[in-house]
């Protein structure tokens, strides 16, 4: 594939805007790792990571690339962060709530529960407040984000038994993200495990998990989870439109010339375009081979969407009133939220209730 392709692909307008010339002038050749916390068996999360390799090699004219490693095998899966701060390696491509460990604010960078939609979460990153406030965050670790690509809103996950009533999630040993939802579900008696990917099948089948969420048909399928559990529950409420993430590092980054820091976002925007609409267009079609496997489809029942929603904004206020910090992003975040759901209640909703009513 050829520069002009690419440019094609990006768009002319969003390339030149990011910066970058169609012609490539002379530069030192520049080399970096770039760490995943997901197998590559994910080819679309982990896709991203490549799609944006391919795009740096490409507008760099060769002179910048960019080698993508699966999880373990330059570290382990949630071993990026630290990585990062020690400049071991130039870039991640991670989910943020994975860190909570560390701060409960790196949720907010991915998904919080009952928060934005893919959309709303690109708005308010790009055109609010939530890049500047995060990068500021995250520059006590020694990094800055670009998005990588959204799954959209995630399926509620798969279960062994059914979930009829609050009083079935207690006791339930559950894999999630981390973060609010995890603390959140806890008070509900969900014993929450954050576990890598590659983990989970195994995890299930012996019985380690009830149950566990990941994202959504495409990858669930992928992973295998309809053979071990035959419950799969929708929506998930904890990740209304979840930000994967290319993470960073700042001195790497300073060090590029502004040519190439042009280059590595502009690349990233192609990744995350690439990748979203990827999810979109393969989720639907997994989904339909799930159900004619025998999966069986189940909403939460609302008792339940009501408690996780009690549970989680008890945690939030617990969150803010410990962190300043906390306090001022999530407050942004839910400003932010409340003008798009007013926007969406004339726009999107009327529009897709009423093609849910018609056939096409």
């Amino acid at each position: 594939m050829d520069r002009r392709s690419i440019i094609k692909q990006a768009g002319l307008a969003g390339v030149l805007a990011a910066g970058v010339a169609p012609a490539v002038h002379a530069q030192e050749t520049v080399r970096w790792r770039m760490a995943a916390s997901f197998p590559k068996s994910l080819d679309t999360i982990f896709g991203s990571g490549v799609k944006f390799a391919e795009t740096v090699k490409e507008l760099s004219g060769g002179k910048f690339e960019v080698s993508v490693h699966a999880a373990g095998e330059l570290m382990p899966a949630f071993g990026v962060v630290d990585a990062l701060e020690k400049d071991t390696i130039e870039m991640a491509l991670s989910a943020a709530y994975y860190f909570t460990g560390k701060d409960p604010i790196f949720a907010f960078s991915c998904a919080v529960p009952f928060g934005l939609t893919a959309l709303q979460n690109m708005a308010w990153k790009d055109y609010g407040n939530g890049r500047k406030l995060l990068n500021e965050f995250f520059a006590k670790y020694n990094f800055q984000t670009l998005s990588a690509l959204n799954t959209t809103t995630q399926m509620g996950g798969w279960y062994r038994k059914e979930i009829k009533t609050v009083e079935d999630l207690k006791g339930l040993k559950m894999r999630m993200g981390g973060g609010v939802f995890g603390e959140g579900m806890a008070k509900l008696g969900v014993v929450a495990q954050n576990l890598p990917a590659g983990d989970l099948y195994q995890a299930l089948e012996k019985g380690t998990l009830d149950a566990l969420e990941f994202v959504g048909p495409y990858d669930d399928e992928k992973l295998g989870f309809n053979k071990v559990a035959k419950y799969y529950y929708y929506p998930g409420w904890w990740e209304g439109g979840a930000d994967l993430e290319f993470f960073i590092n700042n001195k790497a980054f300073e060090k590029l010339s502004a040519e190439n820091k042009a280059i590595v976002k502009a690349a990233a925007a192609v990744a995350a375009a690439d990748g979203t609409a990827k999810y979109m267009a393969l989720n639907p079609v997994a989904l339909k081979r799930l159900v004619a496997s025998g999966t069986q489809l189940k909403a939460f029942p609302k008792a339940v969407n009501d408690a996780g929603f009690k549970a989680c904004m008890e945690v939030f206020a617990e969150h803010e009133a410990k962190s300043p910090e906390f306090k001022k992003i999530h407050q942004d975040m839910r400003a932010f939220q409340r003008d798009q759901i007013l926007w969406n209640r004339f726009s999107e909703f009327p529009f897709n209730q009423y093609m849910n009513s018609v056939k096409i």
